[in-house]
């Protein structure tokens, strides 16, 4: 079941890719830093299809890191599938086939990682993707702010506000969009409210 994003509810067959270049403080997918299994792309497609699912996410880790995510990808949305792409936003994503719905992180300081931004993404994404900020405190909160109105970001891209899961209040981060009246959309981990941390879910 996506848990985020705007398809979030949808049921969708995931792709989780090993291997990831960051090292977000929060981040609640360490396990995929390594291990994994080498397929190849057409036993890979076959074990999609048999899921019978018409949405696909590929994620991490982060899933740009692996080379041959792109023909991945392609081959996709060439099957026919919904494709979205989860990515941190550290990697360039304009070879990304344009098929493909970009869900794009941007760190914030108490990420740990927002020097690693790659803001020569924004120049390349389109209504079609989607920006993502995962936000601690109230400080993260006014940084992205900042970023969102200086960068224009809600003229280019539909707007993902996420609390850090333990750390903000949904609530309070619902109260300060509101008082802003940020063009953004907020939204809780669904996958963990079904499930709480289960690795996979």
């Amino acid at each position: 079941m996506q848990g985020e994003t705007s398809r979030a509810g949808l049921p969708t067959v995931f792709v989780r890719l090993a291997g990831c270049p960051l090292r977000c403080r929060w981040c609640d997918t360490s396990y995929s830093f390594q291990g994994g299994e080498t397929v190849t792309l057409s036993s890979l497609l076959a074990r999609i299809a048999d899921y019978g699912v018409p949405t696909v996410c590929v994620t991490g880790g982060e899933p740009l890191a692996q080379k041959n995510s792109l023909p991945l990808l392609a081959a996709l949305c060439d099957a026919g599938y919904s494709v979205s792409l989860e990515t941190s936003g550290a990697l360039d994503v304009s070879k990304v086939d344009p098929r493909v719905s970009r869900i794009v992180d941007i760190k914030p300081p108490e990420s740990g990682e927002a020097a690693r931004n790659r803001w020569e993404n924004i120049a390349h994404l389109t209504p079609h993707d989607e920006i993502k900020f995962v936000l601690a405190n109230r400080a993260d909160y006014e940084w992205a702010r900042e970023v969102l109105w200086s960068q224009k970001l809600d003229q280019i891209s539909p707007i993902l506000f996420s609390p850090v899961q333990g750390e903000l209040s949904p609530a309070h981060l619902a109260e300060w969009i509101l008082a802003d009246r940020l063009p953004v959309r907020m939204q809780v981990q669904l996958h963990k409210i079904l499930w709480g941390n289960a690795p996979g879910k």
